[in-house]
Protein backbone atom coordinates (compact mmCIF):
# COMPACT_ATOMS: atom_id res chain seq x y z
CA UNK A 1 0.00 0.00 0.00
CA UNK A 2 0.86 3.50 -0.55
CA UNK A 3 0.04 7.16 -0.06
CA UNK A 4 0.11 7.65 -3.50
CA UNK A 5 -2.26 6.47 -5.44
CA UNK A 6 -5.18 5.83 -2.67
CA UNK A 7 -5.83 2.40 -1.14
CA UNK A 8 -7.90 0.19 -2.43
CA UNK A 9 -9.71 -1.95 0.08
CA UNK A 10 -11.15 -4.24 -2.82
CA UNK A 11 -7.14 -4.35 -4.08
CA UNK A 12 -6.38 -5.85 -0.53
CA UNK A 13 -9.38 -8.09 0.12
CA UNK A 14 -8.56 -9.41 -3.51
CA UNK A 15 -4.98 -10.00 -3.35
CA UNK A 16 -5.29 -11.81 0.09
CA UNK A 17 -8.52 -14.14 -0.98
CA UNK A 18 -7.76 -15.22 -4.65
CA UNK A 19 -3.99 -14.46 -5.25
CA UNK A 20 -2.23 -16.09 -1.97
CA UNK A 21 -0.65 -12.38 -1.51
CA UNK A 22 0.43 -12.88 2.46
CA UNK A 23 2.55 -10.00 2.72
CA UNK A 24 1.42 -6.76 3.22
CA UNK A 25 3.74 -3.65 3.57
CA UNK A 26 2.41 -0.60 4.83
CA UNK A 27 3.31 2.64 6.92
CA UNK A 28 1.84 5.14 8.87
CA UNK A 29 2.88 7.79 6.63
CA UNK A 30 0.42 6.22 4.19
CA UNK A 31 -2.45 6.73 6.52
CA UNK A 32 -4.45 3.24 5.44
CA UNK A 33 -3.60 1.18 8.82
CA UNK A 34 -6.62 1.46 10.12
CA UNK A 35 -7.85 0.43 6.81
CA UNK A 36 -6.21 -2.63 6.58
CA UNK A 37 -7.50 -3.94 9.75
CA UNK A 38 -11.01 -4.28 8.11
CA UNK A 39 -9.37 -5.65 5.03
CA UNK A 40 -7.79 -7.69 6.62
CA UNK A 41 -10.69 -8.98 8.41
CA UNK A 42 -12.83 -9.39 5.65
CA UNK A 43 -10.36 -11.50 3.58
CA UNK A 44 -10.28 -14.35 6.66
CA UNK A 45 -6.83 -15.10 6.46
CA UNK A 46 -5.56 -15.63 9.81
CA UNK A 47 -2.86 -13.32 11.33
CA UNK A 48 -0.07 -15.88 11.68
CA UNK A 49 -0.37 -16.29 8.09
CA UNK A 50 0.39 -13.25 7.16
CA UNK A 51 3.76 -10.99 6.57
CA UNK A 52 3.14 -7.40 8.07
CA UNK A 53 5.50 -4.92 7.87
CA UNK A 54 5.14 -1.27 8.71
CA UNK A 55 7.22 1.96 9.37
CA UNK A 56 7.75 5.01 11.38
CA UNK A 57 7.71 8.14 10.08
CA UNK A 58 10.25 11.02 10.84
CA UNK A 59 8.09 12.59 13.28
CA UNK A 60 8.27 9.49 15.89
CA UNK A 61 11.89 9.35 15.82
CA UNK A 62 12.94 9.18 19.51
CA UNK A 63 13.25 6.80 21.91
CA UNK A 64 10.09 6.87 23.99
CA UNK A 65 8.21 8.19 20.81
CA UNK A 66 9.21 5.18 18.99
CA UNK A 67 8.05 2.40 21.35
CA UNK A 68 5.00 4.43 21.60
CA UNK A 69 4.58 5.06 17.52
CA UNK A 70 4.69 0.79 17.49
CA UNK A 71 2.00 0.02 19.96
CA UNK A 72 -0.34 2.72 17.97
CA UNK A 73 0.68 1.12 14.65
CA UNK A 74 -0.28 -2.01 16.14
CA UNK A 75 -3.65 -0.76 17.78
CA UNK A 76 -4.63 0.50 14.10
CA UNK A 77 -3.48 -2.73 12.26
CA UNK A 78 -5.58 -4.34 14.72
CA UNK A 79 -2.74 -6.94 15.74
CA UNK A 80 -0.58 -7.98 18.81
CA UNK A 81 2.49 -7.54 16.83
CA UNK A 82 4.80 -7.07 13.30
CA UNK A 83 6.48 -9.15 11.74
CA UNK A 84 8.58 -6.50 10.44
CA UNK A 85 8.70 -2.84 11.62
CA UNK A 86 11.17 -0.36 9.88
CA UNK A 87 12.73 3.03 10.15
CA UNK A 88 11.12 4.85 7.35
CA UNK A 89 13.71 7.68 6.17
CA UNK A 90 17.48 8.36 7.94
CA UNK A 91 16.74 12.58 8.18
CA UNK A 92 15.36 13.07 11.82
CA UNK A 93 14.73 16.42 11.23
CA UNK A 94 15.00 16.89 14.98
CA UNK A 95 16.17 20.27 15.89
CA UNK A 96 19.47 20.69 17.80
CA UNK A 97 20.04 16.71 17.61
CA UNK A 98 22.10 15.64 14.69
CA UNK A 99 20.42 12.91 12.36
CA UNK A 100 23.02 10.12 13.73
CA UNK A 101 21.90 10.71 17.11
CA UNK A 102 18.36 10.55 16.58
CA UNK A 103 18.38 6.89 14.69
CA UNK A 104 20.75 5.85 17.45
CA UNK A 105 18.19 6.22 20.07
CA UNK A 106 15.35 5.37 18.17
CA UNK A 107 17.14 2.55 16.82
CA UNK A 108 17.57 1.47 20.75
CA UNK A 109 14.22 1.47 21.50
CA UNK A 110 13.32 -0.82 18.18
CA UNK A 111 16.13 -3.26 19.35
CA UNK A 112 13.67 -3.68 22.51
CA UNK A 113 10.35 -4.10 20.41
CA UNK A 114 12.38 -6.80 18.75
CA UNK A 115 13.56 -8.38 22.17
CA UNK A 116 9.89 -8.11 23.63
CA UNK A 117 8.78 -9.74 20.62
CA UNK A 118 6.30 -6.92 19.87
CA UNK A 119 8.39 -6.29 16.44
CA UNK A 120 9.30 -10.28 15.39
CA UNK A 121 12.09 -8.45 12.94
CA UNK A 122 13.35 -4.84 12.33
CA UNK A 123 14.77 -2.58 9.88
CA UNK A 124 15.15 0.31 7.94
CA UNK A 125 14.32 1.65 4.38
CA UNK A 126 16.08 4.15 2.35
CA UNK A 127 19.54 3.65 4.60
CA UNK A 128 22.78 3.62 2.39
CA UNK A 129 26.09 2.71 3.36
CA UNK A 130 26.79 5.82 5.14
CA UNK A 131 23.88 5.33 7.13
CA UNK A 132 24.34 1.68 8.02
CA UNK A 133 28.00 1.95 8.39
CA UNK A 134 26.77 4.72 11.69
CA UNK A 135 24.58 2.54 13.15
CA UNK A 136 27.07 -0.35 13.17
CA UNK A 137 28.71 1.29 15.52
CA UNK A 138 25.99 2.88 16.94
CA UNK A 139 23.75 -0.37 17.50
CA UNK A 140 23.92 -3.95 19.16
CA UNK A 141 21.16 -5.80 16.87
CA UNK A 142 22.00 -5.41 12.82
CA UNK A 143 18.78 -4.16 10.88
CA UNK A 144 17.05 -7.31 9.51
CA UNK A 145 15.84 -5.72 6.30
CA UNK A 146 16.87 -2.00 4.24
CA UNK A 147 14.06 -1.42 2.03
CA UNK A 148 15.23 0.47 -0.45
CA UNK A 149 13.91 1.99 -4.51
CA UNK A 150 14.97 -0.72 -6.95
CA UNK A 151 14.09 -1.01 -10.75
CA UNK A 152 16.17 -0.93 -13.72
CA UNK A 153 16.84 2.37 -13.77
CA UNK A 154 17.84 2.63 -10.06
CA UNK A 155 20.10 -0.76 -9.02
CA UNK A 156 22.48 0.16 -6.24
CA UNK A 157 24.70 -2.57 -6.60
CA UNK A 158 27.07 -1.87 -4.15
CA UNK A 159 24.67 -1.24 -1.77
CA UNK A 160 22.77 -4.78 -2.55
CA UNK A 161 26.66 -5.88 -1.78
CA UNK A 162 27.03 -4.41 1.78
CA UNK A 163 23.71 -5.91 2.52
CA UNK A 164 24.12 -9.29 1.80
CA UNK A 165 27.88 -8.90 2.95
CA UNK A 166 26.07 -8.69 6.67
CA UNK A 167 23.08 -10.69 6.37
CA UNK A 168 20.90 -7.45 5.91
CA UNK A 169 17.76 -8.41 3.85
CA UNK A 170 17.51 -6.06 1.10
CA UNK A 171 13.84 -5.41 -0.59
CA UNK A 172 13.37 -3.66 -3.22
CA UNK A 173 10.42 -1.02 -3.67
CA UNK A 174 8.47 0.70 -6.77
CA UNK A 175 10.07 -2.12 -9.01
CA UNK A 176 8.09 -0.46 -12.00
CA UNK A 177 9.88 2.45 -11.59
CA UNK A 178 6.14 4.17 -11.07
CA UNK A 179 5.43 2.97 -14.87
CA UNK A 180 8.54 4.95 -16.00
CA UNK A 181 10.06 1.44 -16.94
CA UNK A 182 6.65 0.12 -18.58
CA UNK A 183 7.54 2.08 -21.45
CA UNK A 184 11.16 1.81 -22.32
CA UNK A 185 11.64 -0.10 -25.60
CA UNK A 186 14.41 -2.60 -24.33
CA UNK A 187 11.60 -3.69 -21.70
CA UNK A 188 8.89 -3.88 -24.58
CA UNK A 189 11.05 -6.04 -26.39
CA UNK A 190 12.11 -8.48 -23.72
CA UNK A 191 8.13 -8.42 -22.71
CA UNK A 192 7.47 -9.92 -26.43
CA UNK A 193 9.91 -11.91 -26.52
CA UNK A 194 8.84 -13.91 -23.31
CA UNK A 195 5.34 -13.56 -24.37
CA UNK A 196 4.99 -11.50 -21.54
CA UNK A 197 4.06 -8.02 -19.97
CA UNK A 198 6.42 -5.42 -18.86
CA UNK A 199 5.41 -5.60 -15.37
CA UNK A 200 6.42 -9.33 -15.36
CA UNK A 201 9.52 -8.38 -17.01
CA UNK A 202 11.14 -5.80 -14.38
CA UNK A 203 9.44 -7.94 -11.51
CA UNK A 204 11.21 -10.71 -13.00
CA UNK A 205 14.52 -9.71 -13.45
CA UNK A 206 14.38 -7.99 -9.78
CA UNK A 207 13.27 -11.51 -8.13
CA UNK A 208 16.74 -13.05 -10.06
CA UNK A 209 18.96 -10.50 -9.04
CA UNK A 210 17.92 -11.94 -5.50
CA UNK A 211 15.59 -9.17 -4.14
CA UNK A 212 12.55 -9.30 -2.28
CA UNK A 213 10.15 -6.99 -4.66
CA UNK A 214 7.10 -5.72 -3.76
CA UNK A 215 4.74 -3.73 -6.59
CA UNK A 216 2.13 -2.28 -5.44
CA UNK A 217 -1.56 -1.96 -7.29
CA UNK A 218 -5.08 -1.28 -6.78
CA UNK A 219 -5.99 -3.08 -9.69
CA UNK A 220 -7.22 -6.72 -9.24
CA UNK A 221 -6.32 -7.78 -13.13
CA UNK A 222 -2.51 -6.18 -12.72
CA UNK A 223 -2.26 -7.66 -9.02
CA UNK A 224 -2.65 -10.79 -10.64
CA UNK A 225 -0.60 -10.32 -13.33
CA UNK A 226 2.47 -8.93 -11.30
CA UNK A 227 2.18 -12.33 -9.22
CA UNK A 228 2.20 -15.13 -12.67
CA UNK A 229 6.36 -14.63 -12.79
CA UNK A 230 7.55 -17.29 -11.18
CA UNK A 231 6.78 -19.91 -14.04
CA UNK A 232 9.68 -17.99 -16.37
CA UNK A 233 13.32 -17.53 -16.29
CA UNK A 234 14.72 -14.65 -18.58
CA UNK A 235 18.20 -15.52 -19.85
CA UNK A 236 21.69 -14.15 -18.59
CA UNK A 237 22.21 -12.35 -21.46
CA UNK A 238 18.84 -10.34 -21.07
CA UNK A 239 19.38 -9.59 -16.99
CA UNK A 240 22.37 -8.61 -17.99
CA UNK A 241 20.71 -5.97 -21.02
CA UNK A 242 18.21 -5.28 -17.67
CA UNK A 243 21.32 -4.51 -15.61
CA UNK A 244 23.01 -2.22 -17.69
CA UNK A 245 20.00 0.15 -18.03
CA UNK A 246 20.92 1.47 -14.89
CA UNK A 247 20.80 5.71 -14.98
CA UNK A 248 21.07 6.35 -11.42
CA UNK A 249 17.19 8.04 -11.59
CA UNK A 250 14.87 8.32 -8.87
CA UNK A 251 10.98 7.90 -8.86
CA UNK A 252 10.82 8.22 -5.15
CA UNK A 253 13.04 9.87 -2.81
CA UNK A 254 16.72 10.17 -2.50
CA UNK A 255 18.45 10.17 0.04
CA UNK A 256 21.97 10.58 -0.83
CA UNK A 257 21.70 13.85 0.42
CA UNK A 258 21.02 13.04 4.24
CA UNK A 259 24.20 12.40 6.35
Amino acid sequence: TSHRGGYSHDAVVYALQKCGIRHIDTAKRYGCESLLQKAIKESGVKREDLWITTKLWHSDYGYENTKKACLDSCERLGVEYLDLYLIHWPDACVPGKSNREVRAETWRAMEELYEKGLCRSIGVSNFLISHLEQLKEDSVITPHVNQVEYHPFQRPQELVDYCRSRDIVFEGYCPLAKGEALTHPSIIQLAKKYGRTPAQICIRWSIQNGIVTIPKSTKAERIQENCKVFDFTIAEDDVEILNGMHDGRHVSWDPSLIV
